[in-house]
């Protein structure tokens, strides 16, 4: 058979990567896909960079549009990044009746719905296993590998920068801004890491596998979302004496409250009991753990980035694709696992309405009483305490007193510390982090 003919938007790190690999394994992967896959045409930037990376055997042109345009393209690889223009193309690839690979998480949380909508319309696939967790399969097991179940919950620590720098503050006790500043030099952080720290970059993946997960629309603006910028060492430290691991988690589960089935979708740093697999993913390392009920718990692990981490993911995509040309439409597996018509839209549940247990560090000056006004203050608002851990004063007047709560709800907790800071011997914010056990 005719090989497939693909056209590359963007060669940098994912795109180079994509097509060595695709060089590389040309072989085993026509073996895999019934027929061979080739890239035919690169849009660049820097065309001749382009050229050298592939060594002047591919047409490399500088208009995207030229690409998807090409009546001879048969599948469209979207690696350029970014909101705008990558929609315009791939909606212009869709038209055109070109299948297309992305790895472009925030193109999909923003305008997913609109570009599946697209492609059901025209009857061709957009595939996009690379831009959750890199290698890591995890949207083939969500959407084909625990088809059978009814998926419960979705904890992942899906940006690796985030998980770098928390790992290194654990293991050498530095601050945050001298790591991130390391991050940068290693290549781990952008010069502008705010997408990633401030848990951006986690919100857009987590969106794309909640929808997944739960057959609901990706609903990126009802994600709540609270980076690592404002995390501080002792907490790590303190946190690391009770037994647990500081993680930027994204975390989407399904909740039952009183006005009915709701879904979680939050990110922010959470302690993880220390014995648990995933609170001991570190480096730049990426984990999900999946609850469901026919299988249980399963946990998949490996690189999130890179560049032949991410290619791994394309390359897939392209064989799937591939593989699923000719196949009636309505034979493929749905973009996001469920039928169109059978999605639905259960409400994002705000942040107030959220059950968990929380950490709390409270800065005291160090008086008769002040614990009991503090367990007093909680008791109030019907929080129970699970732990409690005093550091001694030394030389200093004030100390810190960190307290572990039993489960309640969002709400309950934000009028507690506000009843806290306004005590008398309490010393500036109360430092609040979520606690999953995830057991």
């Amino acid at each position: 058979m005719k090989p497939i003919q693909v056209g590359l938007l963007g060669i940098g790190t994912v795109g180079a990567g994509t097509f060595n690999v695709l060089q590389r394994n040309q072989e085993d992967i026509r073996r895999r896909a019934g027929r061979g896959i080739e890239i035919a045409m690169i849009a660049a930037r820097n065309i001749e960079r382009a050229r050298d990376l592939t060594g002047g055997a591919v047409e490399i042109v500088a208009d995207p549009f030229a690409v998807v345009d090409n009546p001879d393209i048969d599948i469209v690889v979207e690696l350029i990044g970014g909101y705008e223009l990558p929609r315009e193309l791939v909606l212009k690839a869709i038209a055109n009746g070109k299948h297309v690979v992305t790895a472009n998480k925030a193109l999909l949380a923003l305008h997913g719905n609109e570009i599946f909508a697209a492609a059901q319309e025209k009857g061709v696939m957009v595939a996009f296993e690379a831009a959750v967790a890199g290698g890591v399969p995890i949207i083939k097991a969500l959407r084909e590998g625990l088809t059978a179940n009814r998926i419960e919950s979705v904890a992942g620590i899906i940006n690796g920068t985030t998980n770098f720098i928390l790992t290194e503050m654990r293991e050498k006790g530095l601050d945050f801004a001298s790591v991130l500043k390391q991050a940068q030099e290693l290549g781990y952080a952008e010069a502008d890491p705010t997408f990633d720290i401030e848990g951006v970059d986690a919100a857009h993946k987590l969106t794309i596998m909640s929808a997944i997960a739960f057959g609901i629309p990706v609903q990126f603006d009802k994600a709540y979302v609270e980076g690592i910028s404002q995390l501080q060492a002792a907490d790590i430290r303190y946190a690391e004496q009770l037994g647990y691991r500081i993680k930027l988690l994204g975390i989407t589960r399904r909740t039952h409250t009183e006005s009915g089935e709701g879904v979680e979708l939050r990110v922010h740093p959470t302690l993880i009991p220390a014995s648990r697999l995933i609170a001991n993913v570190e480096g730049a390392m990426n984990a999900v753990l999946v609850q469901a009920d026919a299988v249980g718990a399963t946990l998949y692990y490996g690189k999130g980035a890179g560049s032949e981490p991410t290619a791994s993911a394309v390359i897939a995509d392209l064989v799937d694709v591939t593989r699923l040309a000719t196949v009636d439409p309505y034979s493929r597996v749905p973009h996001l696992a469920f039928q169109p018509n059978q999605m639905t839209d259960v409400a994002i549940m705000p942040m107030s309405e959220i059950t968990s247990s929380y950490y709390l560090r409270v800065h005291v000056q160090d008086k008769l009483g002040v614990m009991a006004d503090l367990t007093r203050t909680l008791a109030d608002a019907g929080i129970s305490i699970d732990a409690v851990m005093q550091k001694e004063p030394g030389d200093q007047v004030d100390i810190d007193i960190i307290m572990l709560t039993h489960q309640t709800r969002e709400k309950n907790i934000d009028a507690a510390i506000a009843r806290i800071e306004s005590l008398p011997a309490v010393i500036g914010k109360v430092t609040r982090i979520r606690l999953e056990a995830l057991g």
